[in-house]
């Protein structure tokens, strides 16, 4: 079981752990902070054995008993269960309440919004992360171009793919929805790069620029190989831009579909037909993506983790450039910070808006970063609204940096000479400080 899996199921155990037993947000934060850097430890084989035949066989749960008491043993029996790697020194008391700070914000924005919400933060520096509903897939619509861009790069690593090579562009090579390069494409096509295209694709969200590239990669295959090597967690890979908007609408692609052929064919099928396909993608989508193992793969990527470093600084600086959703996770930037993000959205139906999605990296002044992810399934709320839960997101973000400025997070590298162990015999503080906050919050 790779080390990255290994963190994002400690994540699915403790995001279990919180929606089926109501446990603290104080709790969750203090549980979560045991582990820092799991993804860069060695986990001893015996403990993770273990812990992948526990998250397989998971004890029963009762989720009407919700009483104190059964909170509490709950958080005792994650805790024995974890396999973590000591750390050099305890949490700072400064550290611990921005995390419960972030924790409880998040839940709150999460909980508020009206409409189907994934939330997840992680501080790339620490490997703190915390989050809502983060580990059920959201359909991602065009945050998945991101996944295309960095399996087109990862093959240029290998020297399997030129992306300064010219390529040319043809009519026949025309999607649907956003495209904006199709004004560039005559009778003799448009002659360009793949980095051109990348650029494009993640910029301005172009869908024929992604498809271009994704089917130059080798296709969806080939998308599906890089997260799969990477061991990227939580993310699932469509069809393609073409066969999954079909799809989602009622239909199978065709060549007569191309730009507005779309809209016609769409709009001449019943509404029930409309109704059930979207119905049915929505509740188990083909590109479906967790907001726990988005933010895992960006900080990973910020720590040059996925890519070599001239291909990440390359992403990042393209990300950085993104001119769709201005007022989404861009919106809430403070002076000096920075973001290198990617957007998604998805089709409409009625009232109800799908896949509003946004995901990024943010950067504060310090230098220090955070992979942030907001996917909005469906909602009936406006526009605006979305976009202040990811401006709010992005603003519950900066301050819990600003409240860890000039801590020392040195700590939280492992001794990488130290086996795995229960938390319970490096972290039995952490749980007792879990179960006051329980305590606190009920009044007991």
């Amino acid at each position: 079981m790779p080390v990255s899996r290994t963190r994002i199921a400690i994540l699915r155990r403790l995001s279990r752990l919180k929606k089926e037993h109501k446990v603290a947000l104080g709790a969750g934060a203090a549980l979560l902070a045991i582990v820092p850097q799991v993804h860069n430890a060695t986990v001893a084989s015996a403990a993770t054995a273990q812990y992948q035949q526990d998250l397989q066989q998971p004890q029963p749960v009762n989720k009407a008993d919700t009483t104190l008491a059964a909170r509490k043993a709950a958080i005792r029996a994650t805790a024995q269960s974890l396999p973590v790697v000591r750390t050099v020194h305890p949490m700072s008391a400064a550290e611990a309440a921005a995390q419960r700070y972030l924790s409880s914000r998040i839940d709150a924005l999460g909980a508020s919004f009206n409409g189907d919400v994934g939330i997840a933060v992680q501080d790339v520096q620490t490997g703190w992360t915390t989050d809502y509903d983060g580990m059920s897939r959201f359909p991602q619509q065009s945050v998945s171009k991101f996944w295309v861009s960095l399996t087109a790069m990862n093959m240029a690593d290998r020297g399997l793919l030129n992306l300064d090579a010219p390529v040319t562009m043809r009519k026949s090579d025309l999607t649907l929805f956003n495209q904006p390069i199709a004004a560039l494409i005559d009778h003799d096509g448009y002659q360009t790069t793949l980095n051109n295209l990348i650029y494009r694709a993640i910029t301005a969200s172009d869908n024929t620029c992604n498809d271009f590239v994704l089917w130059r990669t080798g296709g969806p295959d080939a998308v599906r190989e890089f997260l799969y090597d990477k061991g990227i967690q939580g993310v699932r890979f469509g069809p393609g831009e073409r066969v999954m908007q079909a799809r989602i609408a009622g239909m199978e692609w065709n060549s007569s579909m191309v730009g507005a052929g779309f809209y016609r064919a769409r709009s001449a099928l019943p509404m029930s037909v409309r109704q059930s396909a979207l119905r049915n993608y929505l509740a188990d989508p083909v590109d479906g993506a967790t907001p726990l193992g988005t933010v895992e793969a960006l900080a990973r990527l910020k720590k040059g983790e996925l890519l070599s470093p001239a291909s990440t600084s390359r992403i990042l600086s393209i990300m950085s450039n993104t001119k769709t959703g201005k007022q989404r996770l861009r919106g809430g930037l403070a002076p000096g910070y920075s973001l290198a993000h990617k957007t998604g959205t998805g089709q409409v139906l009625g009232p109800v808006s799908t896949g509003y999605n946004d995901i990024g990296i943010v950067t504060g002044p310090d230098g220090r970063s955070y992979s942030v992810a907001v996917f909005i399934k469906k909602t009936s709320a406006p526009v605006p609204q979305r976009m202040k839960l990811m401006q709010d997101t992005v603003r519950a973000v900066i301050d819990y940096s600003r409240q860890t400025q000039g801590l020392n997070f040195a700590r939280h590298q492992p001794i990488r000479s130290q086996p795995a162990a229960p938390v319970a015999t490096y972290a039995a503080g952490a749980a007792a400080e879990a179960i006051q906050s329980l305590e606190e919050e009920d009044g007991d």
